[in-house]
């Protein structure tokens, strides 16, 4: 079983000792740190697919890529159920309130990643129609880039929030 280790972290004082701690099967954290290790492998992201990017989106929870490795194999259709919105495309004007209902609906701690250059930017759509930007209507966490970005794109995405939200530590 492979265990994760933190920089500057010891459980002893020395490593012979850290490696006896470990082999008994002892483990010593803080509370922030252990809640922040189970969010960071328990995500459940809301899809919310609109274009192009949302392909790649479902590529990668297929079997080639497996986001079930980093505990999110389930995409959820309810927006309670969720605490990770994935923006895959463009926003239109239409949609945007949409999306933000969805995510007044999520329950806290909750995250955003904006999918691709048209949900992070607008990407080639300069019109009227289309949201400059999904940060003009829910705060983003993380941005990935590309048009459309690859599956490992996303997967580097989310291994930045999920250090992102171990890092931050703090429980609500």
């Amino acid at each position: 079983m492979a265990t994760e280790r933190l920089e500057g972290f010891r459980t002893g004082g020395t490593p012979a000792e850290a490696e006896e701690e470990v082999k008994r099967g002892i483990l010593l954290t803080t509370l922030d740190r252990a809640v922040s290790w189970a969010r960071k492998q328990s995500m459940w992201p809301a899809t919310f697919g609109l274009a192009c990017c949302a392909i790649e989106m479902m590529a990668t929870g297929a079997g080639d890529y497996d986001l079930s490795r980093w505990g999110m194999e389930l995409f959820r259709a309810s927006p309670r159920q969720a605490d990770l919105m994935i923006v895959a495309g463009r926003v239109s004007q239409k949609m945007a309130p949409v999306l933000r209902q969805v995510y007044d609906q999520m329950p806290e701690p909750k995250w955003v990643i904006a999918m691709g250059v048209c949900a992070s930017a607008g990407g080639m759509f300069t019109n009227y129609a289309i949201v400059q930007g999904v940060d003009t209507i829910v705060p983003v966490d993380v941005y990935v880039p590309g048009c459309p970005p690859k599956p490992e794109m996303l997967m580097f995405g989310i291994l930045t929030l999920q250090k992102k939200v171990r890092e931050e530590g703090r429980v609500r």
